[in-house]
């Protein structure tokens, strides 16, 4: 290996296990809306309060969960690796800083943050969010929405993703379903750059052919095995 480094993708299916539901979930959350009416800037333009209670209530879910033993063994392995492992996610939620990992690229955004979507600034919340609140930069009243990538937007980080994939020696996905772009193309990516990959998922995904080796099963279980298999 050039030089031991990791890059790894976490996808709902490593939350699933905390009770977060995934977007395929049947009789989920997601289930519940119209995507274009809660998940988009236009969404947003439309009825900012739908937007608003339906994050809260993401919002809210998200900060009474607990990570899972899948989110300790990757903070196990940053202690280990240090920033020869860079942890890429999907997920809005926080549960890999809960587990203690310390370096997490949140390629969507997080749902414990606000965005002025006036000025752009970006502030830590924790609460309901309402048509009075006031942004702390511009002092806009009503224009706070929450810190995620919607559908139409452009995730974050992703230069900064690109030049990760290119020193990889490993590509891992963990709990992603292969269907969302441009995060489905990132083991195409890194097998040009001459990356072994490994996909570890309860069930195939859109893009299981891709990579190297393909182990199925809960995150719980296959991601702490794993980790101990590289630690020892």
């Amino acid at each position: 290996m050039k030089s031991g480094r990791i890059v790894i993708l976490t996808g709902a299916g490593i939350s699933a296990e905390s009770g977060l539901g995934t977007f395929r979930d049947v009789g989920g959350i997601w289930t519940q809306y119209d995507v274009a009416e809660v998940a988009t800037p236009e969404g947003f333009a439309r009825d900012p309060a739908l937007v608003r209670r339906f994050y809260d209530a993401r919002r809210e879910n998200a900060l009474a969960a607990s990570p899972n033993a899948a989110h300790h063994a990757l903070a196990r392995l940053e202690a280990a690796m240090g920033d020869r492992l860079t942890l890429i996610t999907q997920n809005i939620d926080t549960l890999h800083e809960a587990a203690g990992h310390r370096r997490v690229w949140h390629m969507h955004g997080r749902i414990d943050r606000a965005r002025c979507a006036d000025c752009g600034s970006v502030t830590p919340w924790a609460g309901p969010m309402t048509a009075e609140d006031t942004c702390g930069d511009c002092n806009a009243v009503g224009r706070l929405r929450p810190d995620v990538v919607w559908f139409g937007e452009m995730p974050m980080m992703l230069e900064d993703i690109a030049d990760a994939l290119a020193c990889a020696d490993l590509f891992v996905a963990i709990g992603t379903s292969g269907a969302v772009y441009p995060a489905a193309g990132f083991v195409a990516d890194a097998r040009v750059q001459g990356a072994k990959t490994l996909e570890l998922n309860l069930e195939r995904s859109d893009v299981t052919s891709l990579f190297d080796e393909t182990r199925l099963g809960p995150a719980s279980d296959l991601v702490p095995r794993w980790v101990d298999e590289l630690t020892g």
